[in-house]
């Protein structure tokens, strides 16, 4: 036995914390329109919540204007109603075939409250990437007790680990620094 599967685990957390927060940081409004925003707003659907995307067609006609043509003219109301639950700030216009949404320009104050949203998002990825790190030590040093590994082999897949968390942590600090250059650029 080697600890080879466990450090491939770890990996796939770490890839799969990065993938999460890309997602998140294409989900920030940063002053134009982009259909991320709202595509997986919940929508009460006859009964069961899906996501917008799912019941509409969302496109970007302007660079600050959403539009999302529902596929059944009965879900306009509902999803009106669940962009403004939403925590977006977004005021919806319904002109009867679609729901309009105009993404306001961001002021100074809100580029720096999404900067700070933009650094907490980064460090919830650090605090995931250390807990996979932490499961994988914890099998290590569980099979370095048990005789299954040497206690030389645990310190190399410890070595090795923490090779693959550096270089998640780089990529984590990457996309921070990218997403609030975005953001701050005027």
């Amino acid at each position: 036995m080697s600890a080879d599967p466990y450090i491939q685990v770890a990996i796939q957390e770490f890839d799969k914390t990065i993938a999460h927060l890309n997602d998140e940081y294409s989900r920030l409004q940063v002053g134009r329109a982009n259909a991320s925003l709202v595509e997986h707003i919940m929508v009460d659907s006859y009964g069961s919540l899906q996501p917008l995307k799912n019941l509409a067609n969302i496109s970007v006609p302007e660079a600050m204007t959403l539009q999302i043509q529902p596929w059944d003219k009965g879900m306009m109301a509902p999803i009106e109603k669940a962009i403004q639950q939403s925590d977006l700030g977004l005021n919806p216009i319904n002109n009867g075939a679609a729901i309009l949404l105009n993404v306001p320009a961001l002021t100074e104050e809100r580029r720096k409250d999404l900067v700070k949203i933009v650094g907490k998002f980064a460090e919830e990825a650090r605090i995931s990437i250390r807990n996979a790190r932490q499961t994988a030590h914890s099998k290590f040093k569980s099979l370095a007790s048990d005789k299954t590994i040497s206690e030389d082999d645990a310190k190399g897949a410890e070595k090795k680990l923490q090779d693959k968390v550096d270089a998640s942590n780089v990529k984590v600090a990457e996309l921070a620094k990218a997403k609030e250059e975005g953001i701050m650029t005027v």
